[in-house]
């Protein structure tokens, strides 16, 4: 969704805005603009398009100020143009605002703020917001130019936010009340920096790291006021709270391209890192016992949990379905897997019997987040897989699994999906262990097993040429579709799914059990279908759903299709039907996803680049949904 940045300190303001604003950019974004205050006068830049547009725009018309606040917009209300886009202001420009969120109420606070003289310029739901805290700055219903200030800025604000209905955070400053920014949560993620002589507020932790590592990130209901001298915080009641200072280990260069064209690209190359750096320090390879330190649940509870459920939405979905075999395989207990839009929806029959998960790249999405709330309030105790420390979703639950992986800058995750199953497979080992359901040696060989896959994936990796052939085949077909059984029909579904996003080609991906029963209909010549088709050799399940998907291969290629098939070293039968192999190193089958994923998300990234798509930010999306 929007992102927002801003920063007092002794820095030059405009560069530190436009380079948050830069690192901002993957959260997907049709608008920019920053607002500056320097001696009482305020300068506002804004356009349409992209971030380029906007420094054109202040290379024409340059501005300076001592502080400042900046912002990307990711339209909800009113249309992508320069006038809807951030930072708003009241109609007589003394308040600022920038926001990420959606304020449900907002038509009715214009129509009281317009009959008490209050005119509007734009379509937006956050121009209220800028309105209502004036009105309160100036003592709830004069207006500005008629009296001095008689209230403090965040005073202001927190009786404006008493009045929202939505999700919002805000910056927010004002030429009323100078040398200050007032930043507020109630649902979207905002993080405060500190640094030296210098302080920062952002939507996400890569918009301030070449500045400070420290930061500490804002609850629900937190208002910050940043000033020269540091930082206070307070509740909306205006109660003194405190907030952990955290210190991020992430190197400032793992947010930068690398050398690579795109940041998608050089996402997927780091995915042995990220499995490794998610292993790193919670297995023995000599024993296979698992360590997870971050657990407010107790072994006990963990044996006497009688189902899990698991909640996620996209990618990390398609992760929680993978989950679903290993934890079933390994600790012999029964999970369900949902919608994190859906979740709470239903009025899910979870309780303190029922483990909830929430698998969260961000730690912010606001559906996880309201599915997190729902179990909670059943009484069921939460555990999250998410990436970025100390985030919202990871502060409520009472264990966390951080995955280690690394700022993720492209909207489509690609290295969060191969991290969060290196997680669910320690979980898996972990509650199989605990439970008594695993013999110690079957885990000994699974943590053996996963450390090996950081190297098997460089072998994947180094194969990349093939699969920039096969793109250059298919880029011009109008669909896809995606096959697999079992623990490989997931990554049937997240290889359509990057597909889609990636190339806006239309992609399906189906169970290959179920192609009789309708998809079957769609095959015709050339279509482009892509099998996962790996077997872990010895085991004599995964022979029994290979033969079957052979079946399935044969069923389709006899009516036209073009079969491009995933298959595990030292397979001699699918050669003989399909057209295209993929062949990968051979590995336990709870495991082969991770493997099996990569191909996947080369292929529809070089689609995507054939096709001249914007593949770190796809059109109408965002990096967090922040907002249901």
């Amino acid at each position: 969704m929007s992102g927002i940045i801003g920063y007092i300190g002794n820095k030059r303001v405009v560069p530190v805005l436009l380079e948050g604003l830069n690192r901002l950019q993957y959260r997907g974004y049709d608008s920019a603009g920053l607002a500056v205050i320097r001696d009482s006068k305020l300068d506002i830049r804004r356009a349409k398009g992209k971030l380029r547009d906007l420094e054109e725009v202040i290379r024409l018309n340059p501005l300076d100020g001592s502080y400042g606040i900046g912002h990307t917009r990711w339209a909800t209300h009113g249309a992508p143009t320069e006038e809807n886009a951030h930072p708003h202001r009241d109609c007589h420009g003394t308040v600022v605002v920038v926001h990420n969120g959606i304020i449900e109420n907002y038509l009715d606070l214009k129509k009281e703020l317009t009959d008490e003289g209050h005119r509007f310029s734009t379509e937006t739901d956050t121009e209220v917001i800028a309105h209502l805290i004036e009105k309160y700055m100036n003592g709830g219903g004069r207006m500005a130019g008629e009296a001095r200030p008689r209230v403090a800025l965040e005073d202001a604000v927190r009786q404006a936010v008493g009045r929202l209905t939505g999700a919002f955070a805000l910056a927010i400053i004002s030429t009323l009340d100078p040398n200050k920014i007032v930043a507020v949560r109630q649902g979207p993620s905002a993080v405060i920096g500190l640094g030296k002589d210098e302080y920062f507020v952002a939507s996400d932790v890569p918009a301030i790291l070449y500045h400070t590592r420290d930061l500490f990130f804002l609850a629900d209901g937190d208002l910050a006021v940043l000033t020269p001298n540091g930082v206070r915080l307070a509740d909306f009641s205006g109660r003194p709270v405190t907030r952990r200072v955290q210190h991020i280990t992430w190197d400032p260069i793992l947010a930068e391209k690398g050398g690579f064209r795109h940041f998608m690209a050089k996402e997927i190359y780091e995915q042995p890192r990220a499995v490794r750096d998610t292993m790193l320090g919670r297995v023995s390879l000599e024993t296979g016992e698992v360590f997870l330190d971050e657990m407010e649940i107790s072994e006990d509870d963990f044996r006497s949990f009688r189902n899990i459920q698991m909640v996620a939405a996209g990618t990390s979905r398609h992760a929680g379905l993978v989950g679903r075999f290993m934890i079933e395989r390994l600790a012999r207990v029964p999970v369900e897997v949902d919608y994190a839009s859906e979740f709470r929806y239903r009025d899910p029959l979870v309780g303190p019997e029922t483990l909830t998960i929430l698998l969260t790249q961000s730690g912010e999405t606001a559906d996880t987040i309201a599915g997190q709330r729902e179990a909670q309030a059943k009484g069921s105790k939460t555990l999250v897989i998410s990436n970025v420390l100390g985030s919202m979703v990871p502060r409520e639950a009472k264990g966390t699994i951080y995955t280690h992986a690394g700022p993720e800058i492209a909207v489509a995750s690609t290295k969060t999906f191969s991290a969060e199953l290196a997680a669910l497979y320690l979980f898996s080992l972990y509650l199989g262990l605990t439970r008594g359901s695993l013999p110690r040696a079957e885990a000994k060989r699974g943590v053996r097993d996963l450390a090996a896959l950081p190297k098997q994936l460089e072998s994947v990796l180094e194969k990349d040429e093939e699969f920039e052939d096969l793109a250059r085949r298919f880029f011009r077909s109008p669909e896809f579709l995606f096959l697999g059984r079992g623990v490989h029909f997931p990554i049937a579904l997240e290889g359509a799914l990057k597909m889609k996003k990636i190339s806006y080609i239309h992609a399906e991906g189906h169970p290959a059990g179920e192609m009789k029963h309708g998809p079957q209909a769609v095959i015709s010549d050339g279509l482009p279908v892509v099998v996962i088709a790996t077997c872990e050799w010895n085991d004599a399940d995964s022979r029994v759903r290979y033969e079957r998907t052979l079946a399935n291969i044969k069923e389709v290629k006899a009516r036209g299709a073009t079969i491009v098939a995933l298959v595990s070293e030292g397979d001699r039968e699918a050669r003989e039907t399909a057209d295209h192999l993929v062949v990968l190193p051979p590995t336990n089958e709870l495991l082969s996803p991770i493997l099996e994923v990569v191909p996947l998300q080369l292929l529809a990234y070089h689609v995507g680049v054939l096709r001249g798509s914007d593949v770190d930010q796809p059109r109408n999306l965002a990096k967090s949904v922040t907002v249901e």
